[in-house]
């Protein structure tokens, strides 16, 4: 048997089969183009079954292999953390736009630390802070701070909690907004990520209001909010962020055309 043929037999799609078979092998994708045809050693054969046999059960290619892509750099994850994932490259997009020279920054929710840590990378010139309640989320966070050599802060927190009086020119935020119920919980990559970086066991908004509430103590004059939301949570976040005082509230599509991000000026 061939190396073709040993992926199209594992069942899996095309893409997955090819980042388990580098993963197993250390072989890249030009090594698989130039020797699909040889025939498969056996140890190959072996570390890649074992791979695919995972991944048959639902387990994320990202978890199997320990890394995700986001912004061009590879990040450490782990079932501690939810998997980076393109849709939020937008939210990074907009604050490496609207952060002035210099400015103070507070990544809400870490996780991974994708976020901040693309932010400091992107602009060496900004001071980076991000939060998370879970110490295993901070540990990954940390160590792909250290592996990319970013300057960023974390804090183990309650989102506002921990940090005091500090102000920042700017606060960026990929809550878990997951409505409790949603029936995509129990589907695909979601159920193996973990529950609380998902939902928030509520309607979808609960952390959502809790940080428009709090930002105000913790922006500057003209600082920006922006969050992360569902694809239906565009409309009641610009309320929120209204409501509570803020201007040039407006919501931006991804690539899809969704409205995924929403924010305003304080």
């Amino acid at each position: 048997m061939d190396y073709s043929v040993l992926l199209a037999q594992s069942g899996l799609e095309r893409f997955d089969a090819q980042v388990l078979f580098q993963h197993a092998t250390g072989k890249n994708r030009a090594w698989l183009i130039g020797h699909g045809q040889d025939e498969v050693e056996a140890a190959h054969a072996a570390a890649f079954n074992l791979l695919a046999a995972r991944r048959s059960k639902g387990e994320p290619v990202a978890y199997i292999v320990g890394t995700r892509e986001f912004f061009g750099r590879d990040f450490v994850v782990s079932p501690s953390v939810l998997i980076p994932r393109p849709d939020t490259e937008l939210l990074v997009e907009l604050a490496l736009e609207r952060a002035a020279e210099g400015a103070v920054v507070l990544d809400l929710g870490t996780g991974s630390g994708c976020i901040p840590i693309t932010i400091k990378l992107e602009r060496p010139d900004l001071d980076v802070s991000a939060v998370d309640l879970s110490p295993a989320a901070l540990l990954v966070a940390q160590t792909n701070a250290s592996r990319l050599d970013a300057a960023v802060r974390f804090y183990q927190s309650d989102w506002y909690q921990a940090i005091g009086a500090m102000r920042f020119d700017m606060i960026v935020s990929n809550p878990p907004y997951i409505e409790q119920n949603d029936q995509h919980l129990s589907q695909g990559d979601l159920r193996f990520e973990p529950r609380s970086a998902l939902s928030d066991e509520g309607d979808g908004l609960v952390h959502i209001r809790r940080i428009i509430a709090g930002a105000r103590q913790h922006l500057n004059k003209n600082g920006w909010l922006l969050l992360e939301h569902g694809w239906d949570q565009a409309e009641p976040s610009r309320a929120l962020l209204a409501a509570a005082g803020f201007t040039a509230v407006q919501s931006w599509r991804d690539l899809a055309g969704i409205e995924r991000v929403s924010g305003g000026k304080l």
